[in-house]
């Protein structure tokens, strides 16, 4: 029986799941949109028709729907038939879009970590906070519930898993590097929803380290590595949602993330932040209106759909491994490169939304195939890696290899082999 998937959430991301899922959608059953605003959704719809993604004629729709409305999205659910519930919408939503798949059965999928609006940052590790609560509930009812499924996190957690399966006897370092070496030619924009793209770089950075949490300062630690096609880059140590289930899943003893930021957006953040204009406590101005500054920004800045068809330039995202094989050091980068360019071309997205979207409608086609149906809550680093890397290749997300000065797709690594 064909699956019915509901994605909720019409942003960038949401694109690319959609078409994603419609150019693959013999596997899948009607496909539905649901979004606060269901033009945003019908935009899609209409972007699916006019490139012609359909894989074979199929149900498409949209529907409005506020996601933190339990009874609204379980009805949805429900009336629709869905099977498979992909949450690409705002962090903010996810323990109510999770509480509706718990009531009815559905599959659960998210690209991040819940997030409190009233809390920023929270004490490692984070995914204990909220989700994890109920992983008991999940197993009871068979529910599967695949948590973090975009690319940083999903993908690299799954590098980090084959990387421990195959490459490696142990690993001491596993340091996610995450660059956008391209521009998008406006004077200030950010890739994913400001409300959650600020918040990551407000508080505390926390990684970890020796086998503990380490708290930093955004923009306190740099590192210059060079990395595949885009060359020398250089990122800081940032907070991050991966860490916070690898650190606990895979025992291995220091995990990392780091983000590449050009100096001109450091500084114009710098400066939203030193002025209070990142802050989400409301402010009253001389008229008695109160104006949560955050999102005054969140209004003037460019909507970050709308920056893919001037962006140019390529993505580099990867999984850095240290560690020891049959008594030897180790040091194996598994990476993807996407282009800005291509993946307007194929779908009219930039590739920050393409990697992110990709990894969750090959989970959808996993799941929806049984593969990946695993009937209880998990973090992608407990899947089996290798169906995911090699659908996602086929996808347009290809992994590639790098150990010393070889440099090999994924596809072609003896490691990568069936026994």
């Amino acid at each position: 029986m064909k699956k019915n998937v509901l994605i909720i959430g019409a942003g960038g991301v949401g694109h690319v799941v959609a078409h994603k899922c419609a150019q693959h959608n013999r596997k899948l059953g009607a496909i539905h949109l649901a979004s606060r605003n269901p033009a945003k959704c019908q935009q899609i719809i209409d972007s699916i028709h006019a490139r012609g993604s359909l894989q074979e004629p199929g149900i498409l729709e949209a529907h409005a729907l506020d996601a933190l409305d339990i009874d609204a999205t379980r009805a949805l659910i429900r009336q629709l038939d869905i099977h498979i519930v992909i949450n690409v919408g705002s962090a903010f939503v996810n323990m109510a879009v999770l509480r509706a798949c718990l009531d009815t059965g559905a599959a659960y999928l998210d690209t991040a970590i819940h997030e409190d609006p009233a809390k920023i940052c929270e004490q490692p590790p984070w995914y204990a906070n909220y989700e994890w609560k109920y992983r008991d509930e999940c197993q009871q009812k068979g529910v599967t519930a695949i948590l973090g499924i975009g690319f940083d996190p999903g993908v690299v957690n799954a590098y980090a898993a084959l990387a421990q399966q195959r490459w490696f006897d142990r690993i001491d370092s596993l340091d996610i590097i995450d660059v956008n070496a391209g521009s998008h030619g406006r004077y200030f924009a950010t890739n994913f929803n400001p409300e959650i793209n600020f918040r990551e770089f407000t508080g505390q950075a926390w990684t970890w380290q020796q086998g503990q949490w380490v708290s930093n300062q955004m923009f306190e630690v740099r590192r210059t590595d060079d990395l595949p096609v885009v060359g020398t880059q250089s990122t800081y140590l940032t907070g991050h949602d991966e860490i916070h289930s690898l650190s606990q899943i895979l025992k291995i003893p220091t995990i990392r993330f780091w983000m590449g930021f050009g100096e001109h957006y450091i500084n114009v953040f710098s400066v939203l932040k030193s002025l209070g204009l990142l802050s989400e406590q409301p402010v009253q101005l001389d008229s008695g209106q109160e104006v949560v500054p955050l999102q005054l920004v969140k209004a003037v800045l460019p909507d970050p759909a709308s920056l893919a068809p001037d962006y140019t330039g390529k993505t580099c995202i990867g999984t850095l491994l240290k560690g020891e094989k049959d008594g030897k050091p180790r040091e194996v980068f598994l990476y993807n490169v996407c282009d800005h360019a291509e993946t307007y071309a194929e779908i009219g997205s930039q590739a920050i939304s393409y990697t992110a979207g990709v990894p969750a409608a090959a989970a959808a086609l996993l799941i929806a195939d049984g593969t990946w149906d695993v009937q209880r809550m998990v973090n992608v680093e407990e899947l089996p890696p290798l169906p995911l890397l090699r659908l996602q290749a086929g996808m347009g997300l290809p992994t590639r290899v790098r150990e010393g000065t070889t440099d090999m797709a994924l596809e072609d690594a003896p490691e990568a082999q069936d026994a």
